[in-house]
């Protein structure tokens, strides 16, 4: 009897509608940063890429971004925000390039700043034991940033802004040291000056008397590898 006089409670329904932001790979959220509701507003990081995931299909540039600052002016009505990101790129084989960028958000700022830096490379001379020739400073404002030729093993001893470019550059055996102002965009300029002011040895040579650019021009064709001749 008093089973029967049991009132068995309703089985709520699972409720399938939720506001958030979905997992990745979940059902119903087809793409990452998708809500229920139809809104394909997600995350900063998911609807862009997030800091460092841009990528030219094709492209075989490194990409860094060494550091984001926010910028805040005020003007009438209230404050104007934006954000400026210094970027770095390279390929690893002595071209690098650099640049800063603003925006109003994040990803934008980034994606700006690496587009600018593919734009203005520099191409430099890596000697045996993927390091520089000779010691060199360079200068910018009030940072100077002096850079010594290391040992194989020895590795990039290095802070993160003159790491971003002597890495992506291709230098992997190299000793440095930064004075003055720690700005990382004073430094990375002053970087820049320091492996713009390398010299080869075969500009050393002629500089000094040594050869002429003659002899030097002989030498490097007799060096020059032969293409076999085909058959005829």
């Amino acid at each position: 009897m008093e089973e029967e006089n049991k009132v068995t409670a309703p089985v709520a329904e699972e409720k399938t509608e939720s506001r958030g932001y979905e997992p990745h790979g979940s059902a119903a959220a087809p793409r990452p940063g998708d809500r229920k509701d139809g809104s394909h507003r997600g995350r900063p990081s998911e609807r862009r890429g997030g800091r460092g995931g841009f990528r030219r299909e094709g492209d075989d540039l490194l990409e860094r971004v060494v550091t984001i600052n926010r910028v805040s002016k005020t003007v009438q009505g209230g404050k104007h925000v934006r954000f400026s990101a210094l970027a770095v790129v390279g390929d690893g084989k002595g071209s690098y390039g650099f640049a800063l960028a603003k925006s109003g958000e994040v990803p934008d700022a980034i994606k700006k700043a690496l587009e600018k830096a593919r734009k203005s490379m520099t191409k430099i001379e890596i000697v045996k034991g993927d390091t520089i020739a000779h010691d060199v400073t360079g200068t910018f404002g009030s940072t100077k940033v002096v850079l010594k030729p290391a040992n194989p093993g020895t590795g990039v001893v290095a802070g993160g802004p003159v790491r971003a470019i002597l890495e992506l550059a291709g230098i992997k055996n190299v000793v440095s040291k930064v004075y003055g102002s720690r700005a990382p965009i004073n430094v990375i300029h002053a970087t820049d000056a320091g492996l713009r002011c390398l010299k080869s040895y075969d500009k050393v040579m002629v500089l000094r008397g040594k050869k002429t650019e003659e002899e030097i021009r002989a030498r490097k064709a007799a060096k020059a590898p032969v293409a076999p001749k085909g058959d005829k």
